[in-house]
């Protein structure tokens, strides 16, 4: 079983890092400096302004880096661009448009990181971002984009858990994605990413809890997946070896 979760690890994270550039939401306007005065509580300084309205620039080249397949240009350009956007959430954390400037920034870096082979800072950065996600799926509870990259990213750190033997630590993990990822499915049920997010969750959290009925849930969903072609290649070799049956 914790095969399967290995499986879905590797092969999960690489169409993730290819849409990222599209699925990056713009960042937020830049912001005018203010007066000399000081700053009042939750609003940034000059000097943080400044770095700010840099680090937006820096996010756009990281993205037409990205765009154009340059992923190392791209990473030092994101690198370069969060710790000042992290600053900002820090400052006002109420501020949902820079909570989702910052996930965006640190997702697209972990994109970048993944397409170079370096995983190890792609779980990281998912790490990072996970409570981010958070705040801005429950600010936006309609946006299903931001909900389906909150579930990949749990998927994914499940899958990291799983596959270091911690059940007990990755359970949380899919369960979470488990609810989400059955709201994206309830809203649009024939959309394929829905569709193969759910699947995934089902794979890791049957896995994870030993749960005959998510178990029994994510063979029936793999035979139809894989019967209507709607498998995607992340879930194709897990949903194989789930149902029996090899797609055509």
């Amino acid at each position: 079983m914790v095969k399967i979760a290995h499986f879905a690890l590797m092969s999960f994270v690489a169409p993730l890092a290819l849409a990222a550039p599209a699925l990056a939401q713009q960042a937020p306007a830049t912001q005018s400096a203010p007066a000399e005065a000081a700053p009042a509580a939750g609003q940034m300084t000059p000097d943080q302004i400044a770095a700010f309205n840099q680090a937006v620039t820096d996010f756009t080249a990281g993205q037409s880096a990205q765009q154009a397949g340059d992923n190392a240009g791209a990473v030092a350009k994101y690198d370069a661009a969060i710790p000042a956007i992290r600053t900002a959430v820090e400052i006002d954390p109420s501020k949902i448009d820079n909570v989702n400037f910052l996930a965006n920034a640190i997702y697209a870096d972990a994109a970048a990181y993944g397409a170079l082979g370096q995983m190890d800072k792609v779980i990281a950065l998912y790490g990072e971002s996970l409570p981010h996600w958070r705040k801005l799926v429950e600010a936006k509870p309609t946006d299903t984009a931001s909900r389906n990259i909150l579930a990949g990213i749990l998927i994914q750190l499940g899958n990291q858990k799983l596959g270091a033997q911690d059940k007990a630590g990755s359970a949380p993990l899919y369960q979470e994605a488990l609810t989400l990822a059955r709201k994206s499915v309830a809203e649009n049920g024939t959309d394929a990413v829905n569709k193969n997010i759910l699947l995934s969750a089902l794979i890791g959290a049957s896995q994870s809890t030993g749960d005959a009925a998510l178990q029994t849930e994510a063979v029936s969903m793999s035979k139809a997946m894989l019967a209507n072609g709607s498998v995607d290649a992340s879930n194709k070799p897990a949903a194989e070896t789930l149902s029996g049956v090899k797609a055509g």
